[in-house]
């Protein structure tokens, strides 16, 4: 995970989804690992704590500088700690394979089970479900003018990403060509960054939807623009990881109560439990 002091709770919440959905065996060969460019020695203590409370075998966290060519197109409510993601190192994973879970999703199910058939050249990831395809969203403003050929090729999210060990070097030297020489194509970031350099170099493999389904209740609260976007059915609940994007969180108490809010506050509730317990809340 990438971490900052805002999203230390979240995170905690994330966490905690994680472990519930793999077997106690599976937790303790399971190493946490976290960049953070902003937690206190006081909020890393706290993490390492909850993460073996949780029964993960191993815990580290590095703190990590933006690589220099970020692009902050978009700060609505991102910060460039996003660009955390890429700095992991095989060295500091210490284990065969990344299974990146950014902290505002709700895992509710094993997501280890996309590493299953993942190439050893490949990084595993979901099409954005509202930026599906280049030349038909949003994202990476202009690619499709420049090269036509790219058009209805994936666009894919980056919340939740499996990379094998040996791939993080090569994706973390593509994303920084992509930052360098896609700089005005870049909109949402290091999401876009990423993209770049997956449609130049083939390395996506699509994983299956149900590992990175956005909540969509709380924009349907407040228009249709949803339906005519996604390629699915609004009322679908098979989310094995229940991602929830935009600026309107659930941990917060203005964001809509949805069904899948009441969850995530369910998870938050166990989790402002154990803090209780240990005496850092």
């Amino acid at each position: 995970m990438c971490v900052d002091a805002r999203y230390l709770l979240p995170a905690l919440v994330t966490l905690g989804s994680v472990a519930d959905h793999l077997p106690v065996a599976d937790r303790r060969e399971s190493a946490v690992r976290v960049l953070t460019n902003g937690l206190s020695p006081g909020q890393v203590a706290v993490m390492e704590s909850f993460a073996r409370r949780c029964g993960f075998g191993s815990f580290d966290l590095r703190w990590q500088a933006p690589p220099p060519e970020s692009v902050m197109a978009d700060t609505a409510y991102i910060s460039v700690a996003t660009y955390l993601r890429f700095g992991f190192t095989p060295a500091f994973l210490d284990r065969p394979f990344l299974i990146y879970v950014d902290a505002d999703v709700h895992v509710r199910g094993d997501v280890s089970a996309p590493l299953d058939g993942l190439p050893t050249d490949r990084i595993g990831a979901v099409q954005d479900e509202f930026n599906p395809a280049v030349g038909q969203c949003p994202a990476l403003p202009g690619v499709a003018e420049r090269w036509p050929h790219l058009v209805g090729r994936t666009y894919f999210n980056a919340g939740m990403l499996w990379a094998p060990a040996p791939m993080l070097a090569t994706m973390r030297a593509g994303v920084q060509r992509a930052l360098i020489s896609g700089r005005e194509y870049i909109k949402h970031n290091d999401q876009c960054a990423l993209n770049l350099w997956l449609l130049s170099s083939g390395a996506a493999h699509p994983v299956e939807p149900v590992f990175n389904r956005f909540e969509v209740d709380r924009f349907l609260e407040r228009g249709d623009w949803v339906r005519r976007i996604l390629r699915r059915p609004t009322t679908r609940r098979d989310g094995r990881v229940v991602h929830f994007v935009g600026s309107q969180k659930p941990w917060m108490r203005s964001c809509p109560y949805t069904e899948d809010v009441r969850a995530y506050r369910r998870q938050m509730r166990r989790t402002l439990s154990h803090l209780d317990r240990v005496g850092v809340r």
